[in-house]
């Protein structure tokens, strides 16, 4: 069980899909949180205000609109709360799009994140969570996907950008032992989900009435993890500082594309309009976490079925979109 003794956390992301959940979580631990996001214009402004409205105005919650890239303010913002952990999501996201975005995924989520671990050592912060991705294990024939996979060979820039800070993770935490855990997300979906993300964008073009691109006709299996869960086990990870290591943070359940498309009919009412080209090269074909160690040394226990999580995914949908 995690320590309910108040502390400060810094979440950076905080408007985001993972970030809120955390922040709530952390909240009703009654824990202060300090959150930190740029609200860009990458998907809706409106959806990430959205996001944080159930929070915004709790007394133990505090709201800096900052950008990572900016390492003064960051230095400014860890010297003034002096947070007990750190839960780095911000990022750029989307294997697809940071094709050809190199230079962007580099600024943002390389040099923030660097950003980041400098203040974290310089204000000597107990311990630093950073967002990684299952994309990072790439086309890898070990299956579950397990932590001690090399994963040398990302297939785009988001997964390389997010290795290259694992790496820079164990470089702090060798010469000034910071306390840094990576947590590969494994296919994250449910309430606030962004536009871009294929569980979202399923059910928005299947209410228009609209084509989904379904690669392999469905035959490719995704690890899909409700975003609840994946915030419990960032949270765990927030109150347990452990050297340096990299944990997957899963379900260890894949589900077929093509089952999942079915769930999202039944769900709407309503049959997909569909294309089904060959899976590009930035696409694994399956996401298979391997969860033992997060079990072991988090305690980490999803709780949320696909469908159910499916369904109050589309609850939310309703609610914000219809």
């Amino acid at each position: 069980m995690p320590d309910n003794t108040s502390k400060t956390f810094i979440i950076t992301g905080v408007a985001g899909l993972v970030g809120s959940h955390l922040a709530e979580i952390l909240l009703a631990q009654n824990h202060k949180v300090v959150g930190i996001d740029n609200f860009n214009d990458y998907y809706n402004v409106d959806q990430k205000r959205a996001n944080i409205l159930g929070f915004q105005d709790h007394t133990n919650f505090t709201l800096c609109e900052d950008d990572i890239r900016d390492g003064d303010r960051m230095m400014d913002i860890f010297k003034a709360h002096k947070p007990h952990a750190v839960a780095h999501l911000a990022a750029m996201a989307n294997v697809r799009y940071s094709i050809g975005r190199a230079p962007l995924y580099t600024d943002v989520n390389i040099v923030g994140s660097v950003n980041l671990l400098e203040a974290a050592r310089l204000t000597e912060t107990p311990n630093f969570v950073f967002a990684s991705t299952s994309s990072i294990y790439g086309h890898t024939k070990t299956l579950p996907f397990i932590e001690t996979d090399a994963c040398n060979a990302p297939l785009s820039a988001y997964p390389a950008s997010k290795k290259a800070i694992e790496m820079m993770g164990y470089t702090y935490h060798n010469l000034h032992e910071l306390n840094f855990t990576s947590l590969r997300f494994f296919s994250v979906y449910g309430r606030r989900a962004r536009p871009d993300m294929m569980p979202f964008m399923i059910t928005d073009r299947l209410v228009k009435g609209e084509t989904i691109t379904l690669f392999n006709a469905g035959d490719m299996k995704r690890d899909w993890t409700y975003v609840e869960d994946i915030a419990q086990g960032v949270a765990l990870a927030m109150h347990k500082p452990l050297g340096y290591e990299v944990i997957n943070i899963g379900r260890g359940e894949p589900v077929l594309m093509s089952d999942f498309v079915a769930s999202l009919e039944q769900l709407t009412g309503k049959k997909a309009i569909l294309e089904t080209p060959p899976a590009p090269p930035s696409e694994p074909h399956i996401t298979f976490a391997n969860i033992d160690k997060a079990k072991s040394l988090l305690g980490y226990n999803p709780q949320t079925p696909v469908q159910q999580g499916l369904e109050q995914l589309w609850d939310w949908y309703k609610q914000q979109y219809l």
